[in-house]
């Protein structure tokens, strides 16, 4: 099942928001963050840069629920720019590494474009390493590379930079 969060909502998910946080990430999941990365760091990331744009509506959290627990979780951000009210960011795609490979980030990326289109938004756009297996899932559901930039961001365990790629899908396009 997947739900949109609500701020009131929120405080019941974060136990498993922050797991899901901090296991992707020690599995190498390049969402901005490195090791060492502990579970207060991932609950501070939560409540510090999640929980007041929720609170205030310029953000939806969609969650997905196996048997109780949160498996995953991706955020839709609106542009907050005056010239841009038909764009969002997608951001935050993660599914528990237990859950993987089940077509858990599929069911969760669909849900997001649902809600893009009933909010007015025409264009998504994401980043993703451009090594992650996600940007396969991504060009599957229709985005479009716009460009790679080398060097972006740092490896989660080694002193690395590595490429990151920019994608974007135009929902006017699409069913």
């Amino acid at each position: 099942m997947i739900s949109r969060l609500t701020s009131t909502d929120f405080a019941d998910a974060l136990g498993d928001l922050t797991d899901i946080l901090h296991s992707c990430v020690h599995t190498g999941a390049s969402i901005g963050f490195i090791l060492p990365f502990t579970p207060k760091d991932a609950r501070a990331y939560w409540m510090d840069h999640v929980h007041p744009h929720l609170a205030n509506g310029t953000l939806d959290l969609f969650v997905l629920y196996e048997d109780s627990r949160i498996q995953g979780t991706v955020q839709l951000i609106p542009a907050g720019m005056p010239n841009q009210p038909h764009r969002a960011d997608v951001a935050k795609l993660l599914v528990h590494p237990s859950a993987r490979r089940r077509g858990l980030g599929r069911k969760l990326m669909e849900a997001l474009e649902v809600r893009a289109r009933e909010r007015g938004k025409t264009t998504l756009v994401l980043d993703t390493r451009s090594t992650d297996p996600s940007r396969i899932l991504y060009q599957s559901m229709g985005f479009q590379i716009a460009g790679e930039i080398p060097n972006y961001c740092r490896n989660p365990f080694e002193d690395k930079l590595e490429p990151t790629t920019y994608m974007f899908k135009d929902l006017s396009q699409t069913p």
